[in-house]
């Protein structure tokens, strides 16, 4: 399923989305990308492993023509495996001249999260995968963690 037809609107005068964020979950937790990063969701399909890359590294996939690295957001956040199942989802990002994969546990929604729901997260880590968390947004009663792509598709 793509996203881009519920991206025509809220967008800034430089082309960029406002405020939107597509959210997913991993475990018990919730995520969020910024929408603008997000090409398309796609169900999880045969992945080809490529020797020597890193583990959380699941390999690469075939989409349309066109090869794409996928990782596994569980291995990269040092969490325990589990078996794919129905509500498994690969998130296609683009982040600068790149194309890569995102396995996530499952896809929630397009969420709006205005400047003045987000803050700064807690100084303390708290655990490997808060590294990658750039702000705590909030949906309601919801807490979201919102995603700091950059750090998070850089190798260790």
């Amino acid at each position: 399923m793509s996203m881009l037809n519920l991206l025509d609107d809220e967008r800034h005068h430089d082309g960029t989305i406002k405020d939107q964020y597509l959210t997913f979950a991993i475990e018990d937790e919730d995520y969020g990308v910024e929408i603008a990063y997000v090409n398309e969701i796609i169900k999880i399909q045969a992945i080809t492993k490529v020797p020597e890359m890193p583990s959380f590294i699941e390999g690469i996939i075939n989409l349309r023509g066109d090869l794409i690295g996928v990782l596994d957001v569980r291995k990269r956040f040092g969490k325990p495996p589990k078996e794919y199942d129905e509500e498994t989802c690969i998130i296609v990002l683009t982040f600068g001249e790149y194309t890569l994969g995102m396995i996530v546990d499952a896809v929630h929604e397009t969420a709006i999260i205005p400047e003045e729901k987000i803050s700064a997260p807690p100084s303390a880590k708290l655990s490997y995968a808060n590294q990658f968390v750039r702000n705590i947004g909030r949906v309601g009663d919801e807490v979201k963690l919102l995603m700091d792509v950059e750090r998070f598709l850089a190798q260790d």
